[in-house]
């Protein structure tokens, strides 16, 4: 880079310092790297070794409340009669903590398999789950996906909304439930409609005569469709698109209003963008929020039906940013012929970061934890932990990554790991070259304090007895994680989630420092 250090090149692609803030999640401060202004990373690894997640709950709770916000101001400035929903789309993340963090703080819940609705289920017995949120149930529905819906519904949990999917789905779910039930139909793409970058959507949902076959169905029973699903893109990529198939959606809802007046609730689909995977991330999201209810409203005046209240399913947004994985550098190797050099990580990015093999053009922000003033290179990531030579990134195409001037050792943070990840990896299991899970860190808050909860990095035992090999004794070296230097630092944050429930083996630290430096368990 002609001599320029690395946070040169970080200033003059992203118009970020290297001192302060760097996104809405990232900071900066007396040179080292902060999640969410409050934990600090360079401490984590000095304290807890390398590879390591850190998961902070409280963000989740930031990001609902943000999105809630700019609801609020949005209905304002368009005066928009309908309420706002948010709905967490669980299939995110599915983590008991992530969850639970996400009703807390006033999410309504969306499932997609049977699994989901027992997961509801218990949260709702617990009462950690409302009575008084809904839980939408999206997707193709077996028979196993059918009885949880019935079981639920039948256990008392009266908001319990299936979207239908086909028409089988509603035969088979009044003849499984004698108990009133809450429906909503979910619109299905006309073959022009379907966006090229996610063409696995069109397979959802009913067409226009399927769905005028429902409202027919529904007539003389105790059933009622309440609920239009647009599901208008599965990420909102290209806002002139997004609109024109919002306008078609919401004159769709407008004249089933008509012939069903029970329907009370649109729901625009998921696909909300975040800022969890670039530094120069830009959206209005208020703007967004408000020329959405503005064509609802105009809609729904032009056909003379009341406004709907607006449901949003948030699963990226929701979770991405709460998570961070911090690799270290085990190898640099040159590259051939003036390519970038290698940095080989003590693990796998295939494993750690799937969605950069399935998700054509994915990106994750990589911020170094230190040697900011070093020479920026251009590098690439490649897994140490698999011989796979896929296993690499940035992905052919992608944005060339830049880092200070690699060493042995150096300490490389992946953020943007809190949605999917983890989901389409798996956890617990058996993973590529059978690569083991790193150790986790999960703090969450409560009241004043934070709780700090350290789960072990998976063992080669536990994989070999996953795999079958129960009787194999492996012994290899003990390895001591790597650790760096820490600094003390003092501060006080004023976000505060919701409280979360103990867990055996966590630590409850009074909130009086940023966490990792001077706090200890």
């Amino acid at each position: 880079m002609n001599g320029q250090t690395y946070a040169d090149v970080l200033t003059d692609r992203y118009g970020v310092g290297p001192e302060g803030t760097l996104n809405d999640f990232i900071s900066r401060r007396d040179a080292r790297l902060l999640l969410a202004d409050q934990i600090d990373l360079n401490a984590m690894v000095a304290r807890y070794g390398a590879p390591l997640e850190v998961a902070y709950c409280p963000q989740i709770t930031l990001q609902v409340e943000r999105m809630l916000g700019w609801a609020a101001e949005a209905r304002a400035r368009s005066g928009y009669a309908g309420e706002f929903l948010y709905a967490y789309a669980t299939k995110a993340n599915f983590a008991e903590e992530v969850v639970r963090t996400a009703i807390s703080a006033g999410a309504h819940y969306e499932t997609s398999a049977a699994a989901d609705v027992v997961i509801a289920q218990r949260l709702w017995r617990q009462g950690v789950l409302p009575s008084d949120r809904y839980i939408f149930c999206n997707g193709s529905k077996d028979a196993a996906y059918i009885a949880a819906i019935v079981a639920l519904r039948t256990a008392g949990f009266t908001r319990v909304v299936p979207v239908l999917d086909d028409m089988e789905e509603l035969e088979a779910l009044l003849a499984a439930c004698d108990l009133p039930l809450l429906l909503g139909v979910r619109e299905r793409h006309d073959p022009g409609d379907v966006d090229v970058r996610h063409p696995g959507g069109e397979r959802f949902g009913l067409t226009p005569v399927e769905i005028e076959r429902v409202v027919e169905r529904l007539r003389q029973t105790p059933h009622q469709l309440v609920m239009y699903h647009a599901m208008v893109g599965s990420q909102i990529e290209d806002a002139a698109h997004w609109n024109t198939r919002l306008a078609r959606s919401a004159g769709a809802y407008a004249r089933l209003r008509q012939a069903a007046p029970s329907l009370a609730l649109f729901n625009f689909g998921g696909g909300m963008p975040t800022s969890a995977y670039s530094l120069g991330f830009d959206f209005d999201y208020t703007g967004f929020l408000q020329r959405l209810m503005q064509t609802l409203a105009a809609t729904c005046v032009a056909h003379e039906v009341p406004q709907p209240g607006l449901v949003g399913e948030f699963g990226r947004y929701t979770v991405a940013a709460h998570n961070v994985f911090i690799l270290e550098v085990g190898r640099v190797k040159h590259g051939q012929d003036r390519a970038p050099d290698w940095l080989l990580l003590n693990g796998s990015l295939m494993v750690s970061l799937p969605d950069s093999l399935i998700v054509p053009g994915q990106e994750f922000i990589i911020l170094p934890l230190d040697g900011w003033d070093r020479p920026a290179r251009q590098v690439r990531l490649g897994g140490r932990a698999t011989c796979d030579s896929d296993d690499f990134f940035p992905r052919p195409g992608s944005q060339p990554l830049f880092l200070p001037a690699p060493y042995e050792g150096q300490m490389i943070a992946v953020f943007g790991v809190g949605a999917y990840q983890q989901m389409i990896a798996g956890r617990g299991g058996a993973h590529h070259c059978l690569t083991p899970e790193m150790r986790r860190i999960i703090i969450e808050r409560d009241e004043d304090a934070l709780v700090v909860r350290e789960i072990e990095p998976q063992s080669l035992g536990q994989i070999m007895g996953l795999l079958g090999y129960a009787d194999v004794m492996l012994e290899l070296p003990a390895q001591r994680p790597t650790r760096v230097p820490v600094e003390r630092r003092t501060t006080r944050d004023s976000q505060r989630p919701a409280r979360p429930a103990r867990r055996r083996g966590a630590a409850r630290i009074p909130q009086q420092a940023r966490y990792g430096a001077s706090a200890r368990s």
